[in-house]
C-alpha cells in the first residue's frame, strides 16, 4: 500500500459520499499533524424522510451530538465540501461492494487500503434507525456509574465517555475474538472464568463495560480484578458491583505491586500515566497473560531523555523545538514499547483508541501473545538500533532486563 496525494484520495471519498445509491456510512475521525478539525468526529449516511432522500451528518463535539440533513438541490455540496477541508486524519467509507479506509500521513499524503465485500450489502436509509450499540443506553451499569440518566438517556455531558466505553468494547470485543481464534487466549468455561485486570481501574466503569457486555452480550465466563491505588475507589467500585451482582475483585495498591493469584489472562491499562504504562506492560509479561491492552497517557520519560541526550544527525529539527521534541517522544516510545513486546513473544498492533477526558493521546497497543521469547534476528537489531541511536534507555527495557543496545549509554555519558 503505496503512499499516494492526499487531494486525489479526498476527491474519491467526495464522490462516494455524493453517491446516494451506494454510500452505506462514512465517518471522520483523528487529526492530521499540527492541526484539529472543528469537530471530534464526524458520521454521514444517506436517509429517506418524506421531503426526499437527504445526506444526513452528525457532527460529534465534546459533549453531544449535532445533526444536520441535506439535498443535492440545497447545500449538499458546500457541506461535503467543508468537511473534506477540515483536517481529519482518517476517513473510513462503507459502500454496498467495498470498505475504503483514508489515512493521513504525516507529510500529508494518504494510505489507502480498500477492501471489497464477500458479497453486496442492502443500504438501510429510515430515519430513525437505531445505532448498533454493545451497551444500550438504558443498561444498569451506564445508570451505575453515571453515563445515563435514571430514564435511561445518556447524559449530554457524558456523551464523550459513552462513545469511549462503545470504542473499547468494540476492541475488547475484537481482540478476544481473534485472540481465541489462534488459540492464544483458552477457552474459558464457569469452573474457570476468563480472568481480566484493569491495571489503574479508577472509577472502573470501562471495567464494569467489560463484564457486562463479555458476560451479558458474548456469554462468556469472566471474572475482572480491578487495581488503583485509592482505598476510596475501591470501596466505591465495590459496593457499584455489589449493587450490579457483578463478580468482580478490587485490589488497593500500584500497578507494581499487586498481587493477583491465579494470573489474569487478559491485561488493561488505559491511560495509564508515563511509566505507568512500562509497568502495566511488565506485568502482564511477567503472568503471561495472554492478551494486553494498553492505552498510554502522558509520555514525559522518552522525552525528557531526548532533552539531555545529544540527538544524532540528521535529526535534529525533530528535537528542536518543544513541542515536535514531545510528539516525537510521544511516537518513538510506544514503537519501542511495541518492539519489546514483540521481543517477549507477543504479536503486536497499534492503534487508533478515543483520547480521554485527561490526555489527547488516542494511541494504543493491542498484544496477543503468540510463543516463546525473541532471542535474535530482525526485530532486536532493529530495537537496538533505535535505542542506541537515541540514546535512551525505555523504562520498560529497564523493567525486563532488556540491554539498551548499541552505544545509547555512552552517549548518554558524553553529555
Amino acid at each position: 500500500m503505496a503512499a499516494e496525494p492526499l487531494l486525489r484520495a479526498l476527491m474519491r471519498v467526495r464522490a462516494m459520499l455524493l453517491d446516494d445509491a451506494t454510500l452505506v456510512r462514512a465517518v471522520a475521525s483523528g487529526r492530521q499533524k499540527g492541526e484539529t478539525p472543528d469537530w471530534k468526529r464526524v458520521e454521514l449516511r444517506w436517509v429517506d424522510l418524506k421531503a426526499g432522500r437527504h445526506l444526513q451528518v452528525v457532527r460529534y463535539d465534546e459533549t453531544q451530538a449535532h445533526t444536520s440533513n441535506h439535498t443535492a438541490d440545497g447545500d449538499l455540496r458546500e457541506v461535503v465540501d467543508a468537511l473534506l477541508d477540515e483536517p481529519f486524519g482518517n476517513w473510513h467509507v462503507e459502500t454496498t461492494t467495498e470498505q475504503v479506509q483514508v489515512r493521513v500521513t504525516k507529510k500529508l499524503e494518504a494510505m489507502v487500503n480498500v477492501t471489497a465485500r464477500a458479497e453486496a450489502v442492502e443500504v438501510e436509509r429510515s430515519h430513525d434507525q437505531a445505532k448498533e450499540r454493545l451497551l444500550a443506553e438504558d443498561d444498569p451499569v451506564l445508570l451505575a456509574v453515571g453515563i445515563s440518566t435514571a430514564d435511561g438517556k445518556v447524559k449530554p455531558t457524558r456523551q464523550a465517555k459513552y462513545r469511549q466505553v462503545e470504542e473499547f468494547l468494540r476492541l475488547l470485543d475484537a481482540s478476544i475474538t481473534d485472540a481465541l481464534k489462534k488459540k492464544a487466549l483458552r477457552q474459558p468455561s464457569k469452573a474457570d472464568p476468563l480472568r481480566i485486570v484493569d491495571l489503574g481501574c479508577g472509577n472502573a466503569y470501562l471495567t464494569f463495560a467489560a463484564q457486562r457486555y463479555l458476560t451479558h452480550v458474548r456469554k462468556l465466563p469472566v471474572h475482572v480484578t480491578g487495581v488503583d491505588v485509592k482505598q476510596q475507589s475501591a470501596d466505591h467500585n465495590t459496593k457499584v458491583a455489589a449493587e450490579l451482582g457483578i463478580e468482580a475483585d478490587f485490589v488497593v495498591g500500584t500497578i507494581a505491586d499487586a498481587v493477583l493469584d491465579p494470573a489474569p489472562d487478559v491485561v488493561l491499562a488505559l491511560h495509564a500515566c508515563d511509566t505507568a504504562t512500562d509497568e502495566a506492560l511488565h506485568r502482564a509479561v511477567e503472568w503471561g497473560a495472554s492478551l494486553v491492552l494498553a492505552a498510554p497517557c502522558c509520555h514525559h520519560d522518552i522525552a525528557a531523555q531526548l532533552r539531555k541526550a545529544r540527538t544524532p544527525s540528521p535529526y535534529a529539527a525533530l528535537t528542536r523545538h518543544g513541542i515536535l521534541r514531545e510528539r516525537f517522544a510521544d511516537t518513538l516510545t510506544d514503537a519501542l514499547r511495541a518492539s519489546l513486546m514483540r521481543l517477549e513473544g507477543y504479536k503486536v498492533d497499534v492503534v487508533e483508541f478515543v483520547e480521554s477526558a485527561h490526555t489527547p493521546r488516542n494511541t494504543l497497543l493491542r498484544a496477543i501473545r503468540t510463543g516463546s521469547r525473541v532471542k535474535g534476528g530482525g526485530v532486536r537489531k532493529e530495537y537496538e538500533e533505535l535505542v542506541g541511536t537515541w540514546g535512551i534507555s525505555p523504562k520498560l527495557a529497564e523493567l525486563l532486563d532488556e540491554p539498551v543496545g548499541g552505544d545509547g549509554a555512552a552517549l548518554r555519558a558524553a553529555d
